[in-house]
């Protein structure tokens, strides 16, 4: 199975962090993040892996390279406009494609989770798309699953009113199994927004099924200042227990 890291948004949200890089190559003690990620990869038996390049483009290749020195084979895309969580992976549909299903991850999580599981799940149930889900505390995509791990709801960017209403007790985690049909819903050489524009839509489908799938490891999605130093402590102490871990 294939796999496509977004890396290509500019991190605004870090602020001065971000200035001189892309998110994906913050330094997590010695290493940039994305070397986390890339290892992590391999490590759940991804092995050829797209990554999407904009903001700051040459500087991930020229660390990376085509991905050997991890075990890896990457292929670049670069989007001359941002093109979103859907419209990236649609530019490269052709490679994403090949093997059927694939895995949509966002550059800026630092995550241990073991991916076997959630594979078998996506391949027993054949849905459409299967999403990795946690539970926290305000986020901007609310999820509701049923005991089966059906998706039955799904609320992007909700209003305060809308969350009153609808008190779904999972968030989207930002890793995704999905099946090449997914494509048939995504437009090409346009922004376009997993959550927002596919997954929003697809869920009142009755026949497009999404599933969950819960979180039971560590997850941090590194998109402030706070988070950032929450993932170098959990690297110190302990808590993350992925690639690179002491």
């Amino acid at each position: 199975m294939r796999a496509m890291v977004l890396c290509a948004g500019y991190g605004i949200r870090l602020g001065d962090l971000t200035r001189r890089l892309p998110k994906p190559m913050l330094p997590l003690h010695d290493k940039p993040l994305l070397a986390y990620t890339l290892r992590y990869l391999a490590q759940n038996g991804f092995t050829e892996i797209a990554i999407n390049l904009h903001y700051m483009p040459d500087m991930i290749p020229a660390y990376f390279g085509s991905g050997e020195e991890f075990g890896i084979k990457i292929v670049y895309s670069y989007e001359e406009q941002l093109l979103g969580t859907a419209g990236g992976p649609k530019q490269v549909e052709d490679f994403l494609a090949t093997e059927g299903d694939f895995l949509v991850l966002y550059g800026d999580l630092l995550i241990d989770q073991h991916l076997a599981p959630m594979v078998a799940l996506h391949r027993e149930r054949s849905g459409i798309a299967t999403l990795m889900v946690h539970q926290r505390h305000a986020s901007n995509s609310l999820v509701c699953m049923d005991q089966t791990h059906r998706i039955t709801g799904f609320l992007e960017r909700p209003t305060e009113d809308q969350r009153r209403a609808n008190p779904f007790p999972w968030v989207n985690s930002g890793v995704y199994l999905l099946n090449a049909k997914i494509f048939e819903y995504i437009p090409p050489d346009v922004p376009y927004d997993f959550p927002r524009d596919v997954f929003a839509k697809l869920v009142r489908h009755p026949d497009k099924h999404l599933y969950g799938f819960p979180l039971t490891a560590y997850r941090c999605a590194i998109d402030s200042p706070k988070r950032y130093k929450e993932a170098q402590a959990a690297i110190t102490e302990g808590r993350y227990q992925g690639p690179f871990s002491s």
